[in-house]
This record gives structure tokens, sequence and C-alpha cells, in this order.
């Protein structure tokens, strides 16, 4: 994305200039991986720069004819349309010769525009003022467009660093005759105007975007050249023909659709020719599809819905019967399996009695003792020694002065000095005797 699109006015790790050392912030940027090395032979350098316009809209090459050398991130001073232009240095050193031979453009040219010097504080200042005025004159030229009903798209403009010229760029079906519109541009803008027509695709290469893979379009980012894409690449791919999964932002069919066909058309030649149509006892079984991922061939034959795969090897072997007017009585089709394996899902098991409760009761009992112990008396939380209180309702015949054992028996009618047995049952119908007088808790019998 370009540095304007960040929010902030500068990326991160851009230097005191406002330029990115790293280009990151530009689009179809080239990654220097010769930049640190040391340079050997200063004469046998390349003398050509790459210089960049509007966050990497724009790119050209210019001849340094300065003693000075420039690093990816520098502004630059450069030869304009009568004037001057400010732009940022892209790439340097020997990776320029290979743009130079990607874009068949001459090393040794000279036509060729040269760098002027490096960009002054007042140049850079000057370039900014400009390049802001770039957004009110997009919106009022598309008004007078509208105005004067002309059936074309303005998607960007440039002005030049000096503030001298501006360039349009338009889409359009048709040629359109703007003369009247460019005399309306250079009264109110105070302009030399260009009018530059672009294609489709390198508007959506200059306004940018997120395709629908998750990722910056191809041609904002590296795409340079746009090839010609139709609908027989995806059918090699054995895609469906849906026209909006396979346009991208520019409306046009994606460019991606050609990155893996060549792979496509490789895997097809395994497969054979003129096997659309097959002669069975059953009838004449028509090719559906092909799988190319497991070299098969899918197959139907008359009032059946059923598909039928089958190898290659096998499709070869029932067109040599054909040709020798043999019709075959079984296709012989494979078991096709997913590869993924099938999750068991578990069954509903009845689990009524087969749970003890037994744990749960020993911890709501427990949970009561607790919280009736702050109120009756002391009450030893780590199930040690129980002292006798006066909010105590249980007797207390005998002295309880050791420690209580739940494992053993305990008798109900000696005293109260034996261990206690917690795991036989209890004898809660006779009533419980009592000396005392009632202190809380649940009345004892009365006394005669």
């Amino acid at each position: 994305m370009g540095c304007g699109s960040c929010g902030t006015g500068k990326p991160g790790g851009c230097k005191s200039n406002g330029g990115c050392s790293s280009g990151a912030c530009n689009r179809l940027n080239v990654h220097d991986w010769l930049r640190d090395l040391p340079i050997d032979d200063m004469d046998s350098q390349c003398k050509v720069v790459e210089v960049s316009f509007k966050q990497g809209s724009r790119k050209e090459f210019y001849r340094n004819t300065t003693i000075q050398l420039f690093e990816k991130g520098d502004y630059v001073t450069v030869e304009g349309v009568n004037g001057i232009d400010v732009g940022e240095v892209s790439l340097t050193g020997e990776l320029v010769r290979v743009q130079l031979k990607k874009r068949g453009t001459d090393e040794f040219n000279p036509d060729m525009k040269k760098i002027l010097r490096p960009s002054a504080d007042r140049e850079i200042e000057t370039f900014k003022i400009s390049k802001s005025r770039e957004a009110d004159i997009l919106a009022r030229s598309r008004t007078h467009a509208r105005n004067l009903k002309l059936a074309m798209k303005l998607s960007e403009v440039e002005v030049q660093a000096d503030g001298k010229k501006a360039t349009f760029f338009y889409t359009a079906d048709d040629r359109i005759d703007f003369r009247e519109l460019i005399r309306i541009f250079a009264g109110e803008f105070k302009l030399k105007v260009e009018m530059r027509q672009i294609g489709i695709r390198q508007e959506a290469a200059k306004l940018g975007g997120i395709g629908s893979c998750g990722r910056e379009l191809c041609c904002s980012t590296w795409l340079h050249d746009f090839k010609s894409v139709n609908t027989t690449a995806a059918r090699y791919q054995n895609l469906s023909i849906n026209q909006t999964k396979l346009s991208g932002q520019c409306g046009r069919l994606k460019c991606c659709l050609n990155f893996e066909l060549d792979t496509y058309l490789d895997a097809l030649q395994g497969f054979p020719d003129y096997a659309d149509t097959l002669q069975t006892s059953m009838g004449q079984a028509f090719l559906i599809k092909k799988d190319i991922f497991k070299n098969l061939m899918w197959y139907t034959l008359p009032n059946n819905t059923k598909h039928y795969p089958l190898t290659i090897d096998r499709v070869v072997e029932i067109k040599k019967l054909n040709q020798q007017g043999v019709a075959v009585d079984e296709l012989q089709a494979v078991e096709v399996t997913s590869g993924k394996v099938k999750e068991v899902e578990p069954s509903f098991v009845d689990v009524v009695g087969q749970i003890s409760l037994r744990s749960l009761e020993k911890n709501d009992r427990r949970r009561r003792d607790q919280q009736r112990g702050p109120n009756n008396g002391n009450y030893n939380n780590d199930r040690g020694p129980r002292q006798a209180g006066p909010g105590n309702n249980r007797p207390n015949n005998g002295p309880n002065n050791g420690p209580r054992n739940f494992n053993g028996p305990r008798p109900n009618n000696g005293p109260n000095n034996g261990p206690r047995n917690n795991n036989g049952p209890r004898n809660n119908n006779g009533p419980r005797p009592d000396n005392r007088p009632p202190q809380g808790g649940n009345p004892g019998p009365a006394q005669s």
C-alpha cells in the first residue's frame, strides 16, 4: 500500500525524509538483494537508476550523470515536460539491468532522460504542495466531464512537481472528443493538460485493492504485463464457468487463471484423446469430467444417473476394443475414497444405576457440618478432637477427649469414647436420651 493509505502519513520504518528505505510502501517493488555487496569496479557499475512516482504507480528509468551514488528512498530531481519533476529512487545497481532487459529498454539509449541533482528542501516542499492539489483537481475534473456528458471515467490525476503539467488517466470504451474538456481544464487549473487513456486492468493496478484470495492485487504488487485470459483456461482446470467467481476487481477474468495453466496442460497430456464416448452393451457412455489429481475419468450411462470413475488404462483398453467393433459388457469402475478417516460418533450409553452417589452424600454431609459448626460450638474442620460446647444438642455422657476414629463400630448404648463407624446403618427410630434441658435447636423429649 502507498504511504497515503496508512493514516499516519508516514510508513513504519521510513527515514527522516519521509521515504521508506525498504521500499515497502511503494507498489511493484523489486527486492535489491545485491544492495549490501561491495562494488569492485565503479566503471562497470550500471549508471541507470529506476525512479518511481506516486508511490510506485509509475516507474521510469533515468541516467545518473552525476558523481553521487543514490540509495533507495532518496528524492531526486529529474527532467520533466517543460520543467522538472521529483521522484523517489526505487532501484539501483545491477538489478536495474535485469529490469531494463525485461522492459526491452536499451541501457545506452542517448534519448534516455537524466537525473539532474538530489532534490533540495525547497523542491521537495513544492513537490508536496503540487501533490496535495491532485485530489481536488480530480473531483472537479469529474464534475466537468459529467456536465459535458462524456462517456469516460477519470481514474487518476498526476501533477508534475513544479506544478506546470498535469496528466489525466481515464478509461473509455470508444474514442472521446475531449477538446472542449481540455480547454476547461487548462483555463481553470492553469496547467498544461495531457489526457492518457489506459485499460481497465491498468486502472485496477493504479487504484489497488484486495482480491478474493485475501491478498493485495497482483497487478498492484508485482505483475507488469497483462496477458489475455479466456474461459478456456478455466475449462482446462475443471473450474465452473461462473462469471462472478472468475472475475477480478477490474471486471475481467482473473490473471491468476493463467498461473497454473501450464501445470494442468502437462498433466492432461497423459489422458487419452477422443475419449468423450465409449461403446458398451448397455449403451453409449459419455465423459462428464476428468479428475486430474487422481487420474480418473468419469462417465455416465444412458437412463442412469450414476457416475462411473474409470482409470486411464481402462479407458485406453475400452477404446481399443471399440475400434475393433467390440462393445464391453462392464466398465469396471474403481472405488473412490475421500481419503479422510470417518469419525465414529459416540453411541448413547444408559448409565442409570451404575453411578454411586455415596461420595456426593458424604460431601453434602461434610458441607452441612461445616456450615453448622460455627453456630453450634467449637468445631474443628480438620476432623480433629471435638470439644463439648454449650450449643451442642448431642448427648455427652462420657469423656470425649480422644481422637475420633471413623473406621470401627460405635456402640449406641455405651459411652461415647469408642470409635464410630459411619459405614453401617444408623437407627433413628427411637428417642435419644437427654438428661439436660434443651438449650437450642430441636427440643428434646419432655421430662416428667
